[in-house]
């Protein structure tokens, strides 16, 4: 069986909702965070880079959702929620599933800016935030889902960043907000939500 080691409040939730979409057995190892809220050292113990989420099948031990999700979907289901190579939206599928990362860059980017951080450096975050939020807008006018009509990996791992509403402070952001309620009206989603999301409580050691 499948095991996903959890870490409150991260990326990690998307493999539970993975595997909940897909109905894999799993089971749930939670991580707690440290006072300073980082990961602790049995997820260092796991993997060098100590991110959430990691997997463990069997010998592998296996981090980063880009790897995960796509490893999950082909070794356990056949492909399901993926988009096969010589299909005509394949290029669609691998750009979208970049957007969470070059979302959560700039997004950190931001974070660590201070008031000597020089202007030119926000202006190209701002730039680049406001390009990805276009181009959301002029997709989803077009379809219900990023990589075309089906709902893929890229949708799952896209929520991360676009369920932060400060991402659209200023922007125009209808399609994309309309988007993120249809995601998480998934009856999987829901279930992730509830069992690994941002509110859910670790049990008792």
């Amino acid at each position: 069986m499948l095991t996903v080691h959890h870490l409150g409040v991260s990326q990690s939730d998307r493999v539970v909702w993975l595997l909940e979409e897909l109905g894999i057995p799993y089971k749930l190892v939670w991580h707690r965070r440290t006072a300073e809220g980082v990961a602790p050292p049995s997820l260092l113990a796991l993997h060098p880079a100590a991110t959430a989420p990691i997997i463990e099948d069997g010998e592998l031990v296996l981090s980063e959702s880009e790897a995960i999700l796509p490893y999950i979907c082909h070794r356990y289901a056949g492909g399901r929620l993926t988009v096969a190579p010589d299909a005509p939206n394949y290029p669609d599928y691998l750009y979208w599933m970049a957007l969470n990362n070059n979302l959560l860059g700039l997004f950190f980017a931001k974070r660590a800016a201070t008031e000597s951080t020089p202007p030119q450096l926000m202006q190209v975050i701002k730039r680049r935030e406001d390009g990805y939020l276009k181009f959301l807008e002029q997709t989803l006018a077009t379809r219900d889902y990023l990589a075309g009509d089906e709902f893929t990996c890229a949708d799952i791992l896209s929520i991360f960043m676009l369920r932060n509403p400060a991402l659209y402070a200023g922007r125009e952001a209808r399609n994309t907000l309309a988007y993120v309620q249809r995601l998480t009206e998934r009856p999987a989603y829901i279930r992730a939500d509830a069992i690994a999301g941002p509110a859910a409580n670790p049990p008792d050691p």
